[in-house]
């Protein structure tokens, strides 16, 4: 049927396919986020080419804009390199998280309901058996889940998308600990949706700030305490 002046319906255009750029960078930061390429580490095109099944070209361009996003540092003479945090940068972050999350745990205290309360329960279950299984990428998986399950039931959307900002580089700082943090990190998750069920805003913001502190202070710990060299490590072998 001719549509002589009139724009095709939504449901009829055909969605265009994720450039290859696009889809590079977003395998490239998922394994810089799960730490399967760690901070500092040499990012050689060729390699990551080969890896993920393209050209040299797309990887240039992806690292480009990782570079721009502030998750690649670029070295004149030297190469691609994962971006390393420094002990103020990754402060800065989590205390900013800390803030973030216990206003959006004090406001799903307010709004949940019976069904929210529920999906945090399921969440959580999920991440105490990933726990015992000692899956950590599942664990990770499921912290990151649930956080992000209290912010939208914060009801607040501004509190959503901020959270949600900070939320991937929360993960990136997250791994190294989450182990370590455990038992301790799910049983404080346990009072916090408790606190969520009966309605306790005030509580609810306390544990979800206590909590994140618990976390920056350990992920600061952890970074005192390595022993790791800064000397450059290539992509693959």
């Amino acid at each position: 049927m001719a549509m002589t002046g009139a724009a095709a319906p939504a449901r009829s255009r055909i969605a265009r396919p994720v450039p290859l750029r696009e889809s590079v960078q977003a395998a490239i930061l998922e394994m810089i986020v799960s730490r399967e390429l760690r901070p500092g580490q040499h990012l050689v095109e060729n390699e990551l080419a080969s890896l993920l099944g393209v050209s040299r070209q797309p990887v240039r361009e992806a690292l480009q804009a990782l570079k721009n996003d502030g998750w690649v540092e670029l070295r004149p003479g030297h190469g691609a390199f994962v971006h390393a945090p420094t002990a103020e940068e990754a402060d800065q972050l989590l205390s900013v998280r800390r803030l973030l999350e216990a206003e959006s745990a004090a406001n799903a205290a307010r709004n949940a309901d019976r069904a929210g309360v529920a999906r945090l329960r399921d969440i959580y279950q999920r991440g105490v058996e990933a726990l015992a299984r000692d899956d950590v990428e599942a664990v990770i998986g499921c912290n990151a889940e649930l956080h992000a399950e209290i912010a939208r039931l914060s009801g607040n959307k501004v509190l959503v998308e901020l959270a949600s900002t900070v939320a991937q580089r929360v993960r990136w700082l997250h791994t190294p600990v989450a182990r370590s943090r455990g038992n301790q990190s799910w049983a404080e998750h346990e009072a916090l949706i408790d606190a969520i069920a009966a309605g306790d805003a005030e509580r609810a913001g306390k544990l979800m700030a206590e909590h994140t502190e618990h976390t920056r202070i350990s992920y600061l710990a952890e970074d005192a305490a390595s022993d790791e060299v800064d000397e450059p490590q290539r992509v693959i072998g």
